[in-house]
């Protein structure tokens, strides 16, 4: 959000302050839902932290002042109307101040906020003790032996997809799926990557 994007929200339509949906920026799960004023925008853009208005005690805040979660913010932008302002960010904790990592309780993780959920979980275990992380143990053995797994999985996959049952095909997806993940982040890449060319594949003529 650039100078001239910040001048044109309306924040008269809502006596001062714009709703601020805050979504995390690799899940893409709403985490919570805010309200900035001018200023409390303007913080935001210059300390790259999330910061908003709050109602009750008539003052700023920054999120993570006193819990330590914090949100750095990854963009901004407003909406179609110009007086709702949406932040994708990289939370450091729980959105919620009950402890959840929304503030719309822990619904069921599907799709790609599992995926997402799974790659911050191995770069977490990448730094771990390889005594205590298979995940550690499969990353230092080198790129070429987490390719040879996934190769592995990928046959297992088949397998169980030509002649298992609905079961064995599911676990046979997981295990692939994470094999998958973990090579990704070997070669310093994520599955999200590999979703930014199926999105351009699906726009291309047939």
């Amino acid at each position: 959000m650039t100078p001239s994007d910040l001048e044109r929200i309306d924040f008269n339509k809502g006596g001062g302050l714009a709703p601020a949906i805050v979504q995390d920026a690799d899940t893409l799960r709403v985490l919570m839902l805010a309200y900035m004023d001018r200023a409390a925008l303007e913080e935001t853009i210059s300390s790259g932290e999330a910061t908003f208005f709050s109602r009750s005690r008539g003052e700023r805040w920054r999120k993570g002042e006193t819990s330590g979660n914090s949100m750095k913010v990854r963009s901004l932008s407003a909406d179609c109307d110009r007086d709702t302002i949406l932040l994708q960010v990289e939370p450091a904790g729980p959105a919620c101040h009950l402890g959840t990592e929304t503030c719309f309780g822990q619904e069921s993780e599907l799709g790609f906020a599992a995926l997402a959920r799974l790659e911050r979980t191995i770069a977490k275990r990448a730094v771990a003790s390889t005594e205590e992380s298979y995940t550690a143990r499969l990353l230092v053995s080198g790129v070429k032996r987490v390719a040879q797994k996934v190769g592995e999985e990928a046959v297992e996959c088949a397998l169980a997809g030509a002649a298992g049952s609905n079961a064995e095909l599911c676990e046979e997806a997981a295990d692939l799926l994470y094999h998958l993940a973990v090579l990704m982040h070997a070669r310093g890449l994520s599955l999200r990557d590999a979703c930014a060319v199926l999105e351009r594949r699906s726009g291309a003529s047939p």
